[in-house]
């Protein structure tokens, strides 16, 4: 049988106890004493090797590194380095398995290097908090027992694949499944038609087993997946500053099935971010860009749904801040991965396969393992900061928007999760207060740029990039932007990158025409397959009277 050497790290006084007890319950635990084998200073035999160089041999050998971290950073060499930092070092080196394990996070006593250590580590592995003994042992237990899974030395079923009891086909929304096929077979070649039955389709995506539907069945593809997974929703709030603050101008919750939504996530945040509307000097087609750029909101909001733990309690959350845009889900990285691993090309590890299929196939995910990578590529090329990942209470991705009307962002001073000195603008972990609803309340916004229904007579703001005018549109003012001649419903939003029509028609199309802005060319015939949609000459006024604003900034 494969044994695996864990190596016991820090030797600080602080976690004397903590090693002993961890090193004991690896040698006598029923199950995981058949697959790792404990290596801790305290229990090394003498030998006629000077003490460094016997860690140093040892972590060679090993497989696994855990490293401890609390209050104080003990003994310092001539550089003025402990040595733990310096056996994490040597982990890393020799690319062992690493995990961390934080003794009470909030404490407030930590060592300044201590706390830098923290951080450090924090930017490569993933790290579990405790405050116990029996706490401590039952981290540990969690990430030996995710390690053997992820090795294939024990089996366990992924939640999309497990068996969804007490549910029948008629649970299947076939309308879900022929619009799937149409855009697979156009994105990815799938190999079915349209009229295949939906239980041949759930068969050739794994989603049916025996005849009974996987738990990843219905969140792809259910009438009412939230009848059956109530928190398997994206929750998105905006806020006017730069932290957690009430009143939240602007809160909705998202359900329905993982394509539904990412989609209304996607239009949620990008209504709310400034935007740039092209010329036609050029070409018949508008260019519509935004401070983040699309794909790299979307790519994040993908990964958060499909990558997240659908067994936890918690759901995907989406913060509009001032500076950023943090999208959080209830998931961590395998061992597999860590923050520095995602920032290269790596290997893909789907924490729920059977949902990623789907995805795929429908051009929502591109390529496997590529996500991140992306992420960060497109950002740079935007001249916007590197977006930033963490892995602690859940899976977050920070990304930056212009600061101040440029490209400058937000001072690197602004500390991570990690960081122990009191930020002016701390970067919030906090949740988005559970008192809202799952219903979508309605906020009377502070501000215009929210979903009001009448645009303003100016911009909000007007910040340059490269010396391109970035305005914060309203809905309407977006619509008006890339509205030209005669156009359909589906050309118009293609042009504002939207997927999600009930949120295209509510939030642009319907105020754009209630306020006279637009009007249809058959208004006899509201509900033409063919119907297409101008401006008004009021909606004309209002597009000049915009390009002379930007124009004389």
């Amino acid at each position: 049988m494969v044994k695996f050497r864990v190596f016991i790290s820090s030797v600080q006084k602080e976690f004397s106890k903590e090693r002993k007890i961890i090193y004991q319950y690896l040698k006598e635990d029923m199950l995981l004493k058949e697959f790792f084998i404990p290596i801790a200073f305290e229990f090394l035999p003498a030998a006629s090797k000077s003490p460094d160089g016997v860690y140093t041999e040892e972590i060679i050998n090993s497989n696994i590194f855990f490293v401890f971290i609390g209050d104080d950073y003990g003994f310092e060499d001539k550089d003025g380095i402990s040595p733990t930092e310096r056996e994490y070092d040597l982990a890393s080196k020799y690319s062992l398995t690493k995990f961390g394990f934080v003794k009470n996070f909030s404490s407030d006593k930590r060592h300044l290097k201590e706390s830098l250590f923290l951080k450090k580590i924090s930017s490569e592995i993933k790290w579990q908090e405790f405050f116990d003994y029996e706490n401590l042992k039952t981290e540990i237990y969690k990430v030996c027992i995710t390690f053997l899974r992820n090795k294939g030395l024990i089996s366990y079923h992924d939640f999309d694949s497990a068996i969804l009891n007490d549910c029948t086909l008629d649970e299947i929304d076939e309308s879900k499944i022929e619009k799937f096929i149409n855009i697979a077979r156009s994105k990815r070649g799938f190999p079915l038609s349209i009229g295949t039955s939906k239980e041949d389709v759930l068969i050739h995506l794994n989603l049916l087993r025996n005849g009974e539907l996987t738990k990843g069945s219905i969140l792809s593809f259910g009438k009412n997946p939230q009848k059956f997974f109530p928190t398997a929703v994206v929750k998105c709030a905006r806020f006017h500053g730069f932290e957690v603050a009430k009143p939240i101008p602007d809160y909705k919750v998202f359900g329905g099935d993982v394509f539904e939504q990412v989609d209304q996530a996607v239009d949620f945040v990008l209504s709310k971010l400034a935007s740039s509307v092209g010329t036609r000097d050029k070409s018949t087609q508008v260019d519509v860009s935004y401070e983040i750029p699309k794909e790299v909101v979307s790519e994040a909001i993908v990964n958060a749904v499909a990558h997240r733990d659908y067994s936890s309690y918690g759901s995907v959350q989406i913060m509009i801040f001032s500076d950023r845009l943090e999208i959080t889900n209830p998931g961590t990285l395998v061992p597999e991965l860590s923050i520095s691993k995602l920032k290269t090309q790596h290997a893909s590890y789907p924490t729920n396969p059977l949902i990623a299929e789907p995805m795929y196939q429908a051009g929502y995910i591109e390529r496997f393992g590529t996500g991140t990578g992306e992420i960060i590529k497109v950002s740079k090329k935007a001249e916007l900061k590197e977006p930033e990942f963490y892995v602690n209470d859940g899976f977050k991705v920070v990304l930056w928007r212009p600061v101040n009307g440029s490209t400058q962002q937000v001072p690197p001073e602004y500390p991570t999760s990690t960081h122990r000195v009191t930020p002016k603008h701390p970067q919030s972990t906090q949740q988005v207060p559970p008192e809202h609803p799952i219903s979508t309340p309605k906020v009377t916004p502070k501000h215009p740029q929210s979903n009001d229904k009448v645009p303003p007579e100016y911009p909000i703001s007007t910040p340059r990039v490269k010396d391109k005018v970035v305005k914060h549109f309203t809905q309407i003012n977006k619509l008006i932007g890339v509205l030209f001649g005669e156009m359909k419903i589906g050309e118009i939003q293609e042009l504002l990158s939207l997927k999600d029509s009930k949120n295209f028609r509510n939030n642009y199309l319907k105020p754009a025409l209630e306020n006279g802005y637009i009007e249809m060319t058959d208004p006899l015939k509201p509900n033409n397959p063919n119907q297409k949609y101008r401006l008004t000459q009021k909606g004309k006024e209002l597009k000049i009277e915009l390009k002379q604003k930007i124009n004389n900034i």
